[in-house]
């Protein structure tokens, strides 16, 4: 075989979805990653700035083709599929120190969460209060009193201008954030303590009125914030729900300690159909969709995009793209050690059965773009997955302690972690090791949170105390 002919190799481009966008074409075998990268720009006639991923057979190329060709078999006598991502545009920079420590609860802070804006940050605690922040000063701006016992978990509207919260004795709450007044009357009705709260997503209702609770009783309220009325309750759940979502196509999942994920229409409250395969309770779930509804409202980095007029439009736009190639895909992760892949809106039956952590999962969660999967366990470690075929990708280890909660920098780039261990890490996802550690707590991390821009951590946890993290 001629020189010329071994060090080239006859090579097309493939999108991520499986669609062939070039002409079989001759590639050096040495072409680094930034030449792919002026080629596929070239081809699909995008800005030469929009950068990508680029794959062999679900290996990514990180330097140049022949690496990762090598020791492979002769790729010279047949095309070369490249399969191109495109990654954001914007780049998130890593959390590296404490910019604000934020003393004022006087228990543990149980639930940190930034608005959907940015602009605004809320914390539930054990001592029955949520608090609203002032993120430009870094100093309390609304004490939020009405519970009468620890705060569980908070829920931001849509809009940014409400958030919900729940406590241990069953009361829902709701709160103008501009003010720190009730937006409406308490609202009562579940026999014990509230697991869960989420909004309808705002493509679905853009009036931001309405949301769901679920209950250590087992049942599931649908309400409206202005009325403080309970419009439906959807119950078939036999023990304690544990977690709930709200997905694009007006379904509710919720999964329980009765083992079972329920998915109900919640426009009538018809139970559609019940998933099951977990040996143990459910305990999160999470949607490859949570970002874009999270989101909805806000223009996409890098902000200087011209905004169309109707937000509503662009919403559902943004919906419609998410979920384009196969439908709205669910995650649950439970005691038993294992997380399940769905396509809860069509079928009963999982995509893929995650084995491999040694303890309980506590927490999962899609990447923004929706293509990976982390899971947080108390086995200490976090591992990542494939977000459409569930296949295991890396395990990444440097808690010493249960890790509780995780969360993603808006370009998917990038993943926090709080733990028992006391700290917070930062995790590059594409070395997939430890990039940074963020200690400073003076006990366990129950909460964290990634601002929707990018900009700040949030984390609170047993030592009282919310701390802001920055670049």
């Amino acid at each position: 075989m001629s020189e010329t002919a071994s060090s080239t190799v006859v090579a097309r481009f493939k999108s991520d979805t499986g669609e062939v966008v070039s002409n079989m074409m001759d590639l050096p075998r040495n072409i680094s990653v930034n030449h792919l990268q002026l080629i596929c720009n070239s081809i699909l006639k995008k800005d030469e700035t929009v950068p990508y991923a680029f794959f062999i057979n679900d290996e990514e190329i990180t330097n140049c083709l022949d690496e990762t060709l090598e020791g492979k078999q002769s790729y010279t006598e047949h095309v070369l599929d490249i399969v191109y991502q495109e990654q954001a545009v914007f780049k998130v920079r890593p959390i590296t120190r404490c910019t604000s420590s934020l003393p004022g609860h006087a228990e543990a802070v149980i639930s940190v969460q930034f608005s959907p804006d940015s602009r605004k940050l809320a914390s539930g605690s054990g001592d029955t209060t949520v608090r609203f922040w002032d993120l430009d000063m870094q100093t309390p701006l609304h004490t939020c009193e009405g519970h009468k016992n620890w705060v569980l978990c908070i829920a931001w509207s849509p809009n940014s201008k409400y958030l919900v919260s729940g406590c241990k004795s069953g009361v829902v709450m709701s709160w103008n954030a501009e003010t720190g007044k009730r937006a409406g009357p308490p609202m009562t009705g579940h026999k014990q303590w509230i697991t869960a709260l989420c909004w309808a997503p705002y493509h679905l209702h853009p009036d931001c009125r309405i949301f769901a609770s679920s209950s250590k009783d087992g049942d599931i309220r649908i309400w409206d914030i202005i009325l403080g009325q309970c419009q439906r309750s959807l119950t078939s759940h036999t023990l304690s729900i544990t977690c709930l979502k709200w997905g694009g196509s007006g379904l509710l999942y919720s999964g329980s300690q009765d083992r079972t994920i329920k998915v109900w229409r919640a426009d009538d409250g018809i139970l559609c159909r019940t998933l099951e395969g977990h040996a143990h309770w459910v305990n999160t779930l999470a949607l490859s969709t949570d970002y874009v509804i999270k989101t909805a409202m806000v223009p996409l980095p890098p902000y200087n995009d011209v905004r169309s007029d109707n937000v509503l439009a662009e919403a559902k736009i943004r919906y419609d793209s998410a979920v384009a190639n196969g439908g709205e895909r669910l995650i649950s992760g439970s005691d038993d050690f294992t997380l399940f892949l769905w396509t809860p809106e069509t079928s009963k039956q999982s995509v893929a059965r995650m084995t491999g952590h040694q303890q309980l999962i506590n927490c999962v969660q899609f990447s923004p773009d929706t293509r990976l999967v982390a899971s947080a366990s108390f086995d200490k470690s976090i591992k990542l997955w494939d977000g459409k075929t569930g296949q295991f990708l890396a395990t990444m280890r440097g808690h010493v302690q249960a890790v509780y909660m995780i969360c993603w920098s808006a370009d998917s780039r990038l993943l926090v972690s709080g733990s028992a261990d006391s700290t917070l890490k930062v995790w590059d996802m594409k070395a997939k090791k430890l990039k940074g550690d963020l200690p400073g707590h003076a006990d366990e991390v129950f909460a964290v949170d990634w601002s929707p821009d990018g900009h700040q951590v949030a984390s609170g946890g047993k030592d009282k105390v919310l701390r802001l993290w920055s670049h």
